[in-house]
């Protein structure tokens, strides 16, 4: 395959992660912002390793969501966290391939980078004080979404072979 196909796939791709990430947080506000929050979108931070080009689209898709938040600390803090635990995610997946139950491993940076830095966030740029409250609420909620919606996300798309489609 040409390398300006490859391109095109990678673009693609990233493309409709970011969309589906932004759609599924914009469309469940309710529950996607706020101390408690369980972001059914951060199933999809498994993606990195499976495909390289889930890292560009969970970045754009997660500052895309934090647009519409409509708070700019949110925006800068909340993606900078989504590039921190999407850049991990993928150096996992990179370090630790043959090693067994990596997926679990790998889903340690959007739980616990989310749950450090959202509170935090809240903490220095809002009235909201309550840190150890807030990290519990959002180490929970994203332990819900990454472990019970993400973990079968990524052993169901990886058992589709969903990084090879196209791609042939």
């Amino acid at each position: 395959m040409n390398k300006s196909r490859r391109t095109v796939i990678f673009i693609a791709r990233t493309g409709v992660i970011a969309g589906v990430y932004a759609a599924l947080t914009i469309l469940l506000a309710p529950i996607s912002y706020g101390a408690v929050q369980c972001r059914v979108s951060e199933a999809m931070t498994l993606l990195p390793l499976l495909m390289p080009e889930a890292v560009p689209g969970l970045i754009i898709g997660c500052l895309l969501a934090n647009i519409y938040s409509g708070w700019w600390v949110d925006m800068v803090f909340g993606t900078l966290a989504t590039v921190i635990a999407a850049l991990g995610t993928f150096l996992i997946g990179k370090l630790c391939r043959s090693l067994k139950g990596m997926p679990l491993l790998a889903a340690v940076p959007p739980v616990l980078v989310n749950a450090i830095i959202l509170p935090l966030m809240w903490l220095l740029f809002s009235a909201d004080a309550a840190y150890w409250f807030n990290f519990a609420t959002v180490l929970a909620g994203q332990a819900a979404a990454v472990y019970v919606l993400g973990v079968p996300l990524y052993y169901g798309l990886r058992k589709a072979k969903v990084a090879e489609w196209g791609l042939r």
